[in-house]
């Protein structure tokens, strides 16, 4: 009997050799196939460069709490191409999503048929959607097909001509925070990045708007104000007790206390900037209640970000920081632990900014012991050692290793330091997936 799982992660391969291709002329020309099925689908537009994710999953869950049928859709996955679609906080089954992909297979290959095309015409047989654009396609088939009340989207990369900014009037959209990276894609500056974000603005459609560098603002304010859109930019909540925040609403300054699972700092912006569009949608007239975002916020799931677990009967500290602010806020958690030294264990690709991650996370004394992440464009353990000697001297050790698992063995042989394993989601989530080891 075929195995769906197996079946996803072939058919999906097909469309690797693709790559990053930003545009929307393919998404628009597939999803006309499939009967433009994100046209029935109301939507949250989340984009930003950090933070996305959990607002996403901040959102997704109090919605699904006060009853509403709630898709959710982000990228990437850590250890299963299901957890990208997700309905009520339950991933597609395996099953489904392959049906889905081969129906937008089949809307592909309509496409590529042969047919008699003006001279200026785009060449039919040169329709090659990229992989990213194939599983967005069956995102919002599924929603659509399943009726869902809303969907919680998540933008890819950039926002301007990301597979995603397909709906002329979401009903909110979100940026919540824009530093440097992608820059390959989306420009050299940060006003070039803000640039690509922003275009998930739409007219009219209110915008929230978490902090960002002066530059960033200056580029999203002025398209803000081009696009008449309504701007909100709510204040961080603050930290009331262990693992309890408080909101300030931002029309009558009501004080909300809800429950924070998410573990950093950064999750009182973030959970903030998630209750500023609840509020945004309650004005619309959504029912939600108080007891529908606290019970919601409390039941907020997001692996792999700052995220304790047992491995081998030891506590080992997940998190993806694979971009110099992500690595920032992480070692400002680690700094609020009871520990005098860090072991780190990472992993990095090849096209990240090694240098500033570095100097984001090491200090003097801490260990390091580079690996590979498999099936990547995994950077060099080796060079990474080079590197982080060159931008951290006084490390207590630096080592690399050539497996994950080796490293992950010295780490907790050598030392009683805190270990933390980070430098790319793809490393964390092989992890999770082969927890077996």
């Amino acid at each position: 009997m075929p195995n769906p799982a197996v079946d996803i992660d072939s058919l999906l391969k097909t469309f690797q050799p693709f790559g990053i291709n930003l545009g929307l002329s393919r998404i628009v020309k597939l999803l006309a196939n499939l009967g433009n099925p994100h046209d029935q689908v109301p939507v949250i537009h989340v984009a930003g460069t950090n933070g996305k994710g959990s607002v996403c999953a901040y959102l997704s869950s109090v919605l699904t709490e006060a009853g509403y049928r709630t898709g959710r859709y982000i990228s990437p996955h850590l250890v299963d191409w299901t957890e990208r679609i997700c309905i009520n906080e339950q991933a597609i089954a395996s099953e489904e999503l392959y049906r889905l992909l081969l129906q937008v297979q089949a809307a592909i290959a309509r496409s590529a048929a042969p047919r008699a095309i003006a001279p200026d015409d785009e060449c039919p047989t040169q329709f090659a959607p990229t992989q990213f654009e194939f599983i967005t396609a069956a995102a919002w088939l599924y929603f659509a097909q399943q009726q869902v009340d809303v969907a919680v989207v998540e933008v890819g990369l950039g926002g301007r001509l990301d597979a995603t900014n397909v709906c002329p009037k979401p009903l909110v959209t979100i940026i919540t925070s824009i530093s440097r990276e992608h820059w390959q894609q989306l420009g050299p500056t940060i006003a070039d990045i803000a640039r690509e974000k922003a275009g998930i603005l739409k007219p009219g459609c209110p915008a929230i708007v978490g902090p960002l560098p002066k530059e960033a603002l200056e580029v999203v304010r002025s398209r803000i104000q081009e696009l008449q859109c309504p701007m909100f930019t709510p204040h961080p909540a603050r930290q009331i007790s262990s693992g309890w925040a408080e909101y300030q609403t931002l029309e009558n300054s009501k004080l909300i206390q809800y429950p924070l699972p998410l573990q950093g700092q950064i999750q009182l912006t973030n959970s903030a900037l998630a209750l500023a569009a609840v509020e945004t949608l309650q004005k619309q007239g959504w029912y939600i209640s108080q007891a529908d975002i606290i019970n919601g916020m409390a039941k907020t799931n997001w692996p792999g970000r700052i995220q304790w677990i047992t491995w081998k009967k030891h506590q080992l500290l997940l998190d993806g920081a694979h971009n110099p602010a992500g690595a920032k806020v992480l070692r400002e958690y680690v700094d609020t632990l009871d520990t005098p030294r860090v072991t780190w264990v990472m992993g990095m690709m090849a096209n990240k900014d090694h240098a500033d991650i570095f100097k984001a996370l090491l200090r003097s004394g801490d260990n390091l012991l580079l690996v590979p992440i498999p099936d990547t464009n995994s950077a060099v353990p080796n060079e990474l050692a080079k590197l982080a000697i060159d931008i951290c001297p006084e490390l207590s050790f630096c080592q690399s290793y050539p497996d994950l698992y080796l490293g992950l063995e010295a780490a907790f042989a050598s030392t009683n330091n805190v270990v933390v394993l980070c430098g790319s989601l793809y490393l964390i989530g092989y992890l999770l997936g082969n927890s077996e080891r």
